[in-house]
């Protein structure tokens, strides 16, 4: 099992969203490294829930992958801000994955993770934050293991 953030602002769609609806994909990733970070997800791989564009930004919660590779439908929609006019059914440029709701942490804010990460992590580094991105597996140990104390 591999560990992923996924980087969402709250106002948009957060951890209380997931939680109602149970199940979502995560569309409109328009960064080429994301988007090859969301082609490597399994099936069983858990995402670190992130709240971002709030203060304080941090991790909110807890999903579970469900289902992978799947074509962005938000491409082929003349209508969405995230559509990609090279982009067919035939042949999309855009993947995704559909996660599925697990918990729900009091927020651990971007302040403590900072001791959590490796300095060099993207999570921690000031402009490299991506919208998805691979966290250590020691790290996500340490993190599951600090959701509990919180």
């Amino acid at each position: 099992m591999a560990y992923w953030l996924l980087k969402s602002e709250p106002q948009v769609y957060g951890i209380e969203d997931l939680e109602r609806e149970g199940r979502t994909i995560w569309d409109g990733v328009r960064n080429y490294q994301a988007r090859n970070y969301l082609m490597q997800m399994k099936e069983g791989d858990l995402c670190f829930f992130y709240h971002s564009g709030t203060t304080p930004p941090g991790i909110a919660g807890l999903c579970r992958v469900v289902r992978t590779l799947l074509p962005d439908p938000t491409q082929f929609d003349p209508e969405s801000p995230y559509y990609d006019p090279k982009a067919t059914p035939e042949k999309p440029r855009w993947y995704t994955v559909e996660v599925a709701f697990v918990e729900k942490w009091p927020l651990l804010p971007l302040a403590e993770l900072k001791a959590l990460f490796p300095p060099d992590h993207p999570l921690v580094k000031r402009g490299n934050r991506l919208s998805v991105m691979p966290v250590p597996p020691e790290v996500a140990e340490a993190l599951i293991a600090q959701r509990g104390s919180r």
